[in-house]
């Protein structure tokens, strides 16, 4: 059975034991030692690489983050995994009672260091009420009755491949005692020795700040994995499900925002549609019937939905290119469109603007005006690229994950009942950023970078239907020069532009007079819902209403992100949310850009979008109410504080585990 063992060992800045922890294993029989560096400033690596083991590099830190890089890419014989600590703290002369525990039919071994008085004492206080706690909380919540969360753990793969484990910090070992028990597994606890660490110094118990944060994350990983369990049960998302399809209806009578007291309703039925996501969360099962039936109906009670005025435009520049016009070229008011006006002309926003939205955008317009020519037309169009991108989050996430995406109420509400057309934007980008993702996944296979072309489209595709998707193209070009790949970054760059320039061919945009694409007065004034251009102006009132001078603060931040990202969804991600911060007009439809990509990374902030993005929508009733188009402090603080909040603690949390 040695054989058949994969011993996993984080390690960070453990010189001092992670040689003698190597020889110990060794000597008992066990040849598969990987030893994961989790950031070491010490010679940890070179020595475990002397005593015998093989070193893997972990540079992101966190104990789960270097226990999952260790159990990756397993050689087929492997049968079990066995967890322990570098510090020599552990008493591996336990191993072989493990071992033989696992012959026994144990799918799961775990050494408890609490059974015994000797090796309870060498426990600090805060290991031994650490512990304690969260044992005695999952006995309360799973009826399993752990006596430790000890390091020293051996566990079959088959079980380890169900739990499927999420956690990269401390909540690892949590979330593999209670995602076991779940499993129903065949759980054994034996008596383990314990001894202080030979050397270096607790990076949890050691500290007050570590010992806080461990508390912490105990409670928040046994909760999360709790109401996990309950929508495994089925409880959680059907209930959401239908609380959300309820929200659905009620707001989808909700729409007309000129009328006072319009946004009141919406707002409540946002909060019950949000109530709903809320309790449907991430479950961990979920049927795919579901989880379509919910995503399709929600979005189909919402089609009789007053939709936002920038359906007009949309409607107006469809129909005036099927008459030979280019929206470019001729503003809604123009005299030469004058026979053209129809019920709805009135209903255009800045007529005397030509347009702003990019070729490839309005390539879709005139599609659906050739199609379907109506505001229902728009909405099928929009629901089905809605859909599309829960299809693919669901493919590459699960069902479970994607309701995150697929059901979250401000998603729902901006393509299905707004009739914005960000979810075509969102597909675009989506589609690029997971074919970049297979290829990232091909490179770590040592596949290398072959390709990219569908990625760089796709993005491409974005980008023309609307810019702020360029940087994501100019950053997989980036990707390929950092690689010195200089020709698949010149046939990246290519393949990204191709689109909008067939788009402007299309048109016959003349690129030396560009004049028709260059942004409009409005946009320069614009301020709507604007975070850090009214923090500028609250200290610098003459930045008021000039938006061109944002440019010299976003800039570096951009430039700062663009070059330290080291994955696309990483730049993508921080990218999106800088630029909603300094942008100087941020409607509530511009925060969908940022959500399909916490699928993957599990930003609070970015989650609590879902909700907190309706705050906006309170711009409308005070102008329904005074006429004015303003937004008090505290509706801002409403609106971006979760967002920001959350999106920060995220970000720490991945940094500090």
């Amino acid at each position: 059975m040695l054989d058949s063992i994969q011993v996993i060992i984080p390690a960070l800045d453990e010189e001092a034991t992670i040689g003698g922890v190597v020889v110990s294993l060794r000597e008992q029989g066990l040849t598969r030692i990987r030893v994961v560096d989790n950031g070491s400033e010490d010679c940890t690596a070179e020595v475990a690489r002397e005593a015998g083991a093989e070193v893997l590099s972990e540079p992101a830190r966190g104990y789960g983050r270097a226990c999952w890089r260790g159990y990756q890419q397993l050689d087929p014989a492997v049968k079990w995994i066995l967890f322990c600590d570098a510090d020599g703290s552990d008493d591996l002369a336990d191993v072989a009672r493990l071992i033989a525990e696992a012959q026994q039919g144990a799918d799961f071994v775990l050494g408890n260091r609490r059974a015994s008085a000797a090796a309870r004492g060498a426990m600090t206080p805060v290991q031994q009420f650490g512990n304690g706690l969260a044992t005695t909380l999952i006995n309360w919540g799973w009826r399993q009755n752990y006596g430790d969360l000890g390091p020293l753990r051996l566990v079959g793969r088959a079980l380890l491949e169900r739990i499927d484990m999420k956690d990269r910090g401390f909540g690892w070992t949590i979330e593999m005692q209670v995602r076991a028990a779940e499993e129903a597994a065949n759980i054994v606890e034996i008596p383990v020795g314990y001894r202080r660490r030979g050397g270096g110094r607790s990076k949890i118990s050691g500290t007050v700040r570590g010992s806080v944060a461990a508390g912490t994350i105990i409670l928040t990983t046994l909760g999360y994995l709790w109401l996990n369990r309950w929508n495994s049960n089925h409880y959680g998302y059907k209930l959401g499900g239908l609380l959300l399809l309820v929200g659905a209806w009620w707001m989808s009578g909700q729409g007309d925002f000129a009328v006072a007291g319009t946004v009141p309703k919406l707002l409540g039925a946002a909060g019950v549609m949000g109530l709903g996501w809320m309790l449907a969360a991430t479950p961990l099962k979920i049927s795919w019937g579901w989880f379509w039936a919910v995503a399709l109906v929600a979005r189909v009670a919402l089609l009789p939905m007053t939709p936002g005025d920038d359906v007009w435009r949309y409607l107006w520049e469809g129909r005036i290119q099927l008459a030979g016009f280019s929206p470019y070229l001729l503003a809604p008011d123009s005299p030469d469109l004058i026979a053209l006006r129809d019920s709805t002309w009135n209903g255009i926003n800045h007529a005397q603007a030509t347009a702003i939205y990019p070729p490839i955008a309005q390539l879709m317009l005139r599609f659906s005006a050739a199609v379907f020519g109506s505001v229902l037309g728009l909405k099928i169009i929009f629901i089905v690229a809605d859909l599309s991108v829960s299809a693919l989050l669901a493919k590459r996430f699960g069902a479970g994950r994607t309701v995150l995406y697929a059901w979250n109420p401000l998603v729902i509400y901006v393509g299905a009942g707004g009739a914005h057309y960000e979810p075509i934007l969102v597909l675009a980008m989506v589609a690029g950023w997971l074919a970049w993702e297979q290829l990232a996944t091909d490179l770590s296979n040592h596949n290398g970078y072959l390709g990219g072309g569908a990625s760089a489209w796709w993005l491409g595709v974005g980008a023309g239907v609307k810019w702020i998707t360029a940087p994501l193209v100019a950053w997989v070009v980036w990707a390929k020069v950092k690689r010195r790949d200089f020709k698949g970054a010149v046939v990246l760059a290519l393949v990204g532009m191709l689109p909008v320039v067939l788009a402007l061919a299309w048109f016959k945009i003349d690129f030396g007079e560009i004049g028709p694409l260059a942004p409009k007065t409005f946009v320069k004034e614009a301020r709507t819902s604007e975070l850090f251009p009214w923090l500028l102006e609250c200290v610098w009132p003459a930045s008021a209403y000039k938006n061109g001078g944002l440019i010299v603060f976003f800039a570096p931040v951009a430039a700062w992100i663009f070059f330290s990202a080291k994955t696309l969804r990483r730049f993508a991600e921080n990218f999106l949310v800088a630029l909603l911060v300094f942008a100087p007009s941020v409607h509530a439809w511009y925060f969908v850009w940022v959500i399909p990509f916490a699928v993957s990374s599990r930003n609070l902030g970015v989650r609590w979008l879902g909700l907190s993005g309706f705050v906006y929508f309170w711009l409308w009733e005070h102008q329904a109410q005074t006429g004015a188009w303003s937004q008090s402090p505290v509706e801002k603080i409403l609106l971006w504080a979760p967002f920001l909040l959350g999106f920060w603690w995220s970000r720490s949390r991945e940094v500090r585990t």
